[in-house]
């Protein structure tokens, strides 16, 4: 059930997020006068098409990796002398860029929209206090402190541990310190703290930016009472159920669901006594966690259930709404910030600062849609508005075959006064398409790894 959730997820975001995309395209294509011949979401044989009054043919095909519009140009076959003023390659090349730009800045609108309806609904997110200081982190060295809420990274505001990550994560390459300021109190004026590092997060796969930096959020005592079993997993197998609450393993009283995780992820094949309560019954079960490898090569011990949900103090909740018009400032804000972050990270990736093995490709993409579906409409919208963006970014790298590359084209042809000749755009095919394939190929290698 849970790969075809991720199928259909994954079909719903890519099928919208690609609409979007080529649908830029169509519309100032129109707008400045160019014949479309095709709209098609995905590739290869169309399972379903029709045509407009203006010949244009609207298609779905069989492969929903991508999408097209191909559009009447002279380059490409033989044009009626009638229709010669609706070639694309007759238009001036400020019409041009503004055609194969409008693809990346349809995606960063959509994703504008997106965050634009986040901030109007309002999101709940949690305060972003401090639980535990790693004794001789870098967190500890810069005097960050337990119950302490972390109010700004690198100067800029921030309000959930979301935005901490988001920050920190920008801040990849640091070489020497990282600002951090943190408050005892919400009535308390913050405190900046230089927190030492060294070449921050440099080629960590992943990134793990809390655990790296020695904190961990704050969180409310919660009982070992099961809200969750993963059907066909151990602990299902050794017969525990959703509202059992765990009171001892191996005769030693649990204080609580993170001790019994640390257990259960220390203990990969080793059979486990559990003292269980069930509806005021005490009932002996015996568990064997499954061995689960880590990126990293340890082997940790997995069960397939999930705490049931605890109630957090009012004081540490923290509710984000905007009313329509200054929602507008905040999603544009929200945008640029990913935008630059997006960037940035392609920027960083290129000079090595960040593992090539992060890259993500088809079947990531479609488990981490499929987790967002379940975890809610917030996160779903949310993860598609940064998927949304990420396309957007892509497209716009100057590699001939994607967006950016025409758009080199024509900053080219705008400087020079003629076109790029036909053998260079050729010749730059051939390369745009030997690094699309190869990027594609490393993110399907990484995809596979991370399943093994």
């Amino acid at each position: 059930m849970g790969v075809i959730q991720n199928i259909l997820a994954v079909i719903v975001v890519l099928g919208l997020l690609i609409t979007f995309h080529e649908f830029g395209h169509f519309w100032v294509a129109r707008r400045c006068g160019v014949k479309v011949l095709r709209f098609s979401v995905g590739f290869g044989t169309p399972i379903w098409s029709r045509r407009d009054r203006h010949g244009t043919e609207y298609a779905i095909a069989a492969i929903p990796l991508g999408g097209y519009v191909k559009m009447l140009d002279e380059r490409e076959g033989a044009v009626a002398h009638e229709e010669r003023d609706r070639a694309f390659n007759r238009k001036s090349v400020w019409q041009r860029i503004a055609i194969v730009a409008a693809g990346p800045l349809a995606n960063f609108l959509l994703a504008l929209v997106a965050y634009w309806a986040l901030f109007v609904a309002g999101t709940t997110t949690v305060a972003p206090v401090i639980g535990e200081v790693a004794p001789g982190s870098p967190a500890e060295q810069g005097g960050l402190r337990v119950d302490h809420e972390i109010t700004a990274v690198q100067g800029e505001a921030v309000r959930s541990w979301e935005e901490i990550n988001l920050k920190l994560v920008a801040a990849i390459g640091e070489p020497e310190a990282l600002s951090i300021a943190t408050r005892p109190n919400a009535t308390a004026e913050p405190r900046e703290h230089r927190v030492p590092v060294d070449n921050w997060l440099v080629r960590q796969d992943p990134p793990r930016p809390l655990t790296t930096l020695g904190v961990a959020p704050w969180r409310p005592s919660m009982p070992a009472i099961l809200g969750q079993v993963v059907e066909g997993e151990a602990a299902a197998g050794g017969g525990l159920e959703a509202g059992d609450e765990i009171l001892r393993v191996d005769g030693e009283a649990l204080n609580g669901w993170r001790h019994f995780v640390e257990i259960v992820r220390a203990s990969p094949g080793q059979p486990l006594e559990l003292g269980v309560s069930r509806d005021g019954r005490q009932l002996s079960l015996t568990v064997t966690p499954r061995s689960r490898e880590q990126e990293e090569g340890v082997s940790i011990g997995y069960v397939g259930a999930g705490v049931a949900p605890v109630e957090w103090p009012e004081e540490y909740r923290r509710e984000v709404r905007y009313g329509p018009v200054a929602a507008v400032g905040e999603a544009f804000a929200r945008t640029g910030e990913m935008v630059a972050l997006t960037f940035g990270a392609v920027r960083k990736m290129l000079v090595g600062l960040i593992s090539p093995s992060n890259l993500s490709g088809p079947i990531t993409i479609a488990q981490i849609s499929g987790d967002s579906a379940r975890a809610g409409l917030e996160s779903f919208i949310s993860f598609m508005a940064y998927l949304s963006i990420s396309l957007g970014v892509l497209n716009l790298l100057p590699i001939p075959v994607l967006d950016g590359g025409h758009l080199l084209y024509y900053a080219v042809e705008v400087v020079r006064g003629r076109p790029v000749s036909e053998r260079t755009q050729a010749i730059g095919l051939r390369i745009g398409l030997a690094l699309v394939g190869s990027l594609m190929l490393m993110a399907i290698y990484f995809d596979l790894m991370r399943l093994w």
